[in-house]
């Protein structure tokens, strides 16, 4: 459980992404340089170059912008820790979208940078593959209760499968599935008032059609060398703490076929007072869902070393 401290910190999932991010903290801090090029040498390719001045095609491949992503963020957290000392990342919990769990594990000391950025990247090019096999995708429905898209996946099941894949706050539901019904599903959600966002993402992730991937995954996820995590971290598949290492794995597993539940995980943790965020990692997207969730609470947006400055300062 949470106790005294009510601060938390949030890392990014894929969609994140853009080139550019992280360069700042590359050029001004040894601490960033030495992330990355740790990064480098598990993968053997110079993802730094990619993330600083590749094409955005390159970068937005699911097998780069996962450890691109990463990386990048436990760059941040580097330059953080070395500018404020470990205190300014002293908090009660930490919580990740999707990839991003990862990253909450990194910075949990659960799970070590490399084990971490070898994993990710393993991750990345299984669900890559597994987009091969059928016509998939994504849109975002905005301005929909949760139970009225649950009802429009079922609606249109004769089409072929859909699913709800992120809650990622209220009145706005990302649903995954076969091409032709996603798009009878778009057909049902604007009749009924709402927008309809395709995603610019490779296929239908957090749904059934990851199991080739999950079942990938599995034994790269057994032989992981996972630890207790310092801090607990809130798991996307049921919104609950995990620290231990067989239920870190089990999770980390389990998230790749089901729902990102980013709604109900910031629930569990304003249940239990934490009301201080910290967005660290490129782009601004949790900040700005989670303001969505509850405008009360207090989120800061760490993704340059301006936002930086400005967010340590505050």
């Amino acid at each position: 459980m949470v106790g005294m401290n009510k601060r938390a910190f949030l890392f990014p999932g894929q969609g994140a992404q853009h080139v550019g991010m992280g360069k700042d903290f590359f050029e001004q801090f040894e601490e960033a340089r030495n992330v990355y090029l740790r990064a480098n040498d598990v993968l053997g390719f110079d993802l730094a170059w990619i993330c600083f001045s590749g094409e955005e095609t390159e970068l937005s491949k699911t097998f780069i912008s996962q450890p691109a992503i990463l990386v990048t963020s436990i760059a941040m957290l580097e330059v953080i820790k070395s500018l404020r000392g470990t205190s300014a990342t002293a908090c009660s919990a930490a919580c990740g979208h999707s990839l991003g769990e990862y990253t909450a594990l990194v910075f949990a000391g659960a799970i070590s940078l490399e084990d971490a950025v070898r994993v990710v990247y393993k991750r990345g090019k299984y669900m890559h593959e597994a987009t091969d096999k059928t016509p998939t995708g994504m849109v975002a429905v905005l301005g929909l209760t949760d139970k009225d898209v649950e009802g429009i996946c079922q609606e249109v099941s004769s089409y072929g499968v859909v699913c709800a894949a992120n809650y990622n706050c209220p009145g706005q539901v990302v649903i995954s599935g076969e091409n032709d019904a996603l798009g009878e599903a778009v057909k049902l959600a604007k009749s009924r008032g709402a927008k309809a966002v395709p995603l610019k993402v490779g296929g239908a992730f957090h749904s059934p059609f990851m199991a080739s991937a999950q079942a990938k995954l599995a034994p790269e996820l057994e032989k992981l060398r996972v630890i207790r995590a310092s801090v607990p971290v809130v798991a996307n598949v049921n919104a609950g703490y995990v620290r231990e290492p067989d239920e870190i794995k089990d999770a980390l597993l389990a998230q790749i076929t089901n729902p990102v539940r980013w709604t109900q995980s910031m629930g569990t943790l304003f249940r239990d007072g934490v009301n201080e965020f910290y967005e660290v990692g490129p782009g601004k997207v949790l900040s700005g869902l989670l303001r969505r969730i509850d405008p009360n609470k207090e989120v800061r947006n760490i993704e340059s070393v301006h936002s930086l400055d400005a967010a340590l300062s505050g």
